[in-house]
């Protein structure tokens, strides 16, 4: 049973306000209100962004909430989003993002796929802001951001990755990797709370990695343990064609936390002009057994992984221009981040497949921004 989605702007509310009463000119629900609609109407920089909150008029101010005539200034504006607790806004947006992945329940054989990568706001990291590199987590079917972390800048993304994930709920889920955070502390610890992962294997465990290899060198020797599954894809000038073999035979022998398959993955693309051909081999495991997940269901789901790739990093960089962003000043740089995400995972779940052309048909009709973080146009 389908549960009711949650609402943004209630969520919103929820977010505690770090300013004394006294000589509080707007509320701060109204200002993350205002911000995420102006990200929907594709505006970037909180400049942007004040400006956006002054072109419309009385009623869409005070339909965000607002109690004066006026918006924030770019300063004011700057101020607020500069100092408002980061951890509180995080948290509040995953929880949000948490119930809609809920509420829009998924077929019964489908798994639950959230993807966990790192991106660096480099325009940020160029001006000094710290923590301007950051672990996200992105739900594989819907593409709404779960949770993000910042990584610091004396650690890695293997050290975030812990804070990241005690941000969410792993229970049903799979955790899809690429091989940097390929651990086996982390595998241990998304078994531990109820998840699956689906983990690349590469030099960076040479143990594992020779041992996958060694398995697949013989297919003759395992045939009993195997099965495939393969996509063919034609687009974009090419051919891109893609075979996954996943075997049981290391389950139960092999010391990585919970291994129940390995597999590996071919790819081989072919550029029709040319004829040029590419091909590589990447190898993998998971804790997913071949009665959860065929190879068929691991393809599709390491293939899913670099969603958080084509559905969020990529749309914040060249939508929203983040990487130029230079902003660098207390929390800002990541409930910047925080807010992108949103706004991108709203259009997404509102059915949008095109980010920059649902920015300018928002900015062209800014009350169905409005709309879909909960916000109905009263008629008189």
């Amino acid at each position: 049973m389908t549960e009711q989605c949650p609402v943004l702007m209630e969520v919103l509310a929820q977010i505690p306000d770090f300013r004394q009463s006294q000589g509080r000119r707007h509320p701060l629900q109204a200002v993350l209100a205002l911000s995420v609609c102006a990200m929907l109407c594709g505006y970037r920089s909180y400049g942007a962004i004040a400006e956006w909150g002054r072109n419309y008029g009385k009623a869409l101010t005070q339909a965000l909430g607002f109690t004066h005539q006026t918006t924030p200034c770019a300063a004011t504006l700057n101020t607020i989003l500069r100092h408002v607790n980061k951890a509180e806004v995080e948290e509040k947006l995953g929880q949000w993002a948490e119930g809609v992945l809920t509420s829009v329940a998924a077929c019964a054989a489908e798994l639950e796929g959230v993807a966990v990568d790192g991106k660096s706001l480099r325009g940020s990291r160029k001006q000094g802001a710290p923590g301007a590199h950051l672990l996200s987590a992105l739900g594989h079917r819907l593409g709404l951001t779960l949770g993000q972390a910042a990584v610091g800048d004396k650690t890695n993304e293997i050290t975030a990755v812990d804070e990241l994930l005690a941000s969410l709920v792993l229970d049903g889920k799979v955790v899809t990797v690429d091989a940097l955070l390929t651990q086996r502390d982390l595998a241990q610890t998304i078994i531990e709370r109820g998840g699956d992962y689906v983990m690349v294997v590469k030099g960076n465990q040479p143990t594992l990695q020779e041992e996958i290899a060694t398995v697949f060198a013989q297919p003759q020797v395992i045939a009993d343990t195997l099965s495939s599954g393969a996509t063919l894809e034609v687009g974009h000038g090419r051919i891109e064609q893609r075979r996954l073999t996943a075997s049981t035979v290391l389950a139960g022998y092999s010391d990585w936390p919970g291994l129940a398959q390995v597999f590996a993955v071919e790819r081989q693309v072919t550029r029709k002009s040319s004829g040029y051909e590419r091909a590589e081999v990447v190898y993998g495991v998971t804790s997913l057994g071949r009665e959860r997940a065929g190879a068929e269901q691991l393809l599709e789901l390491v293939r899913s992984h670099w969603h958080i790739e084509n559905k969020s990093h990529w749309v914040r960089d060249v939508t929203f221009d983040e990487d130029r962003s230079q902003v660098r000043s207390g929390n800002i740089p990541q409930v910047m981040a925080a807010l992108r995400n949103t706004a991108i995972g709203i259009m997404r779940l509102a059915g949008e497949t095109n980010i920059a052309a649902a920015c300018r048909r928002f900015a062209a009709q800014p009350w169905s921004a409005l709309a879909l973080i909960g916000i109905k146009q009263k008629t008189e």
